[in-house]
């Protein structure tokens, strides 16, 4: 049975349970990888049979070469990147990517990504395949505009692109989100409208770094996108903003480097987190944050990491920024 399933120990307790529901999903535990810094090869350094989700890079419909090189930058916070999504299409990807994930036994979200509203509902129409359980839209690439892949700056694209694809696919509907939008809350508003199922928030935010020995961009493609412990705070206010508006989970995707990382996203409302920085830097960051997550919770008997959930206490604070900003501390 899996790890945090909820059985007895043997003992006089319980195990803690850290399963988490999304929608009609049920995932063993809140912790997946984020997409693009993962793949089922890293079953070579951990079990990913301990995992919530198994989550494939984005994938589009025709191969791609992807951004050109230096692609990604060191900062002194973290990473600047821009891959370009390369991949060998759909078609590659369901003969030979898919196979490989189905080994396992969490389940498989697929990421897929598009410059056309009408090819990209295409693309999810043709992810709906057994083997895979959940597709999920990135609609939010921070190196493309509002009509040409980033549709999440926009609440209009944001709900054309997501009505396309919920009417593509019976499977459940995952919508990536921006962090670079002005007003993300009315983008989670539009996904949540044209029918996505849950909320992922959120993709890399659009950086520029300067090499100082040749004046030149750091990046081949000039801008890339910057992930980084540092940027939590940012996207923990962002998934505490939209889950006071949405119905819908949120998996909360950002700078997501230990246990306790994991529980503030849950307390702000998400149901489950990405993780992809830690994991880039150390493949086994993954399944030591679920035992750790287990211990955090059995150590202040918390049965059940799903009482978490929004479970923040702040009925008695001030929302309004501006009043509360004027009464001071």
């Amino acid at each position: 049975m899996p790890r945090g399933a909820g059985v007895q120990d043997g003992g006089d307790g319980w195990m803690v349970d850290l399963s988490v529901e999304i929608g009609e999903l049920t995932l063993q535990n809140p912790i997946t990888p984020a997409s693009g810094s993962f793949s089922w090869e890293y079953d070579e350094f951990i079990d990913l049979n301990e995992l919530g989700g198994l989550v494939a890079k984005t994938i589009c419909r025709e191969p791609r070469d992807g951004n050109p090189t230096p692609r990604m930058a060191e900062t002194e916070a973290g990473i600047i990147q821009s891959i370009g999504l390369p991949g060998k299409g759909i078609d590659y990807f369901l003969e030979n990517i898919v196979p490989e994930y189905a080994k396992f036994d969490p389940p498989l979200i697929v990421s897929c990504s598009s410059e056309d509203p009408d090819e990209f509902a295409l693309l999810a129409s043709e992810l709906s395949v057994p083997d895979v359980d959940v597709v999920e839209c990135n609609i939010s690439c921070p190196t493309r505009n509002t009509s040409g892949g980033n549709f999440a700056l926009s609440d209009e694209h944001t709900g054309e692109v997501v009505s396309k694809l919920r009417a593509a696919t019976d499977k459940p509907l995952w919508a990536k989100l921006s962090p670079n939008a002005g007003d993300i809350v009315s983008i989670a508003r539009a996904a949540e409208e044209a029918g996505a199922d849950a909320l992922c928030i959120a993709n890399t935010f659009l950086g520029l770094k300067i090499r100082t020995d040749n004046f030149r961009p750091a990046i081949g493609n000039k801008y890339g996108g910057m992930v980084s412990p540092a940027l939590k705070p940012i996207v923990l206010r962002m998934v505490y903003q939209c889950a006071k508006e949405v119905k819908i989970p949120i998996i909360g995707i950002g700078g997501v480097t230990k246990a306790e990382d994991v529980v503030e996203y849950m307390l702000a409302g998400a149901s489950a987190v990405g993780i992809g920085y830690a994991a880039f830097r150390n493949p086994t960051a993954l399944t030591s944050i679920i035992r750790d997550l287990e211990v955090w919770c059995d150590n202040r008997g918390i049965k059940r990491v799903s009482e978490l959930i929004g479970a923040i206490k702040d009925e008695d604070m001030e929302m309004d920024t501006l009043t509360a900003a004027s009464q001071g501390v």
